[in-house]
């Protein structure tokens, strides 16, 4: 398993340049392929959470024939009214909470973490995202997994995965919010594990 930093995430050096709504397509398009090449990596399995998940998705339609299969845990696809509910609560609490010490915690510059995506996510320009046209290209196994309670998201968004793509598996979790494999783990370890065993043969 390899785990990695996005930029600006982590101890990763951050983008030069102000994020983009293109953020995403960056990393999927650019980024993640070049990591791969670097290490040597022909066909991965996936596994995002959130905006990591969006990214497999985007990836795997770009480069349909390299993945195995993506796992995805509380994606998005379009922006919707609760996206932008959660975010804007959010923004509240990171001023009237511990959320800058957590987020300390795991990333170097975690001020421009949080201020990166709260910001993007609730510009202008952000509210037309929508990657639904890309999900039809997407040809390897699919395992999109979401909590009934996710703060930012209605189930809409892993239903629009499996209209899409075909054979795709979901697993709806009940009393889990937006991190699946924080608040169910046991359950999310599973279907990971069942998943890769069934990509695998073995």
């Amino acid at each position: 398993v390899i785990v990695w930093s996005r930029a600006g995430y982590g101890g990763s050096q951050a983008y030069p340049e102000a994020r983009t709504a293109r953020y995403m397509h960056r990393e999927a398009e650019e980024a993640l392929p070049a990591l791969l090449a670097e290490l040597h990596i022909e066909h991965p399995v996936l596994v995002g959470h959130s905006d990591g998940g969006s990214i497999a998705l985007l990836f795997a339609a770009a480069f349909p024939e390299v993945p195995l299969g993506i796992a995805v845990m509380a994606p998005h696809e379009f922006v919707e009214a609760e996206t932008l509910a959660g975010i804007l609560a959010a923004k509240t609490a990171w001023t009237a909470s511990d959320w800058p010490q957590k987020l300390a915690r795991y990333h170097a510059d975690a001020p421009r973490v949080f201020s990166d995506w709260n910001a993007t996510w609730l510009s202008a320009e952000f509210r037309d995202w929508n990657i639904e046209s890309c999900l039809p290209r997407i040809r390897c196994p699919v395992l999109a997994i979401q909590g009934e309670d996710d703060e930012y998201a209605t189930m809409r968004q892993i239903d629009t995965i499996a209209a899409a793509v075909p054979g795709t598996r979901l697993l709806k979790l009940p009393n889990c919010g937006h991190s699946p494999q924080r608040d169910q783990e046991s359950a999310v370890l599973a279907a990971l594990s069942e998943f890769v065993k069934r990509l695998s043969g073995s």
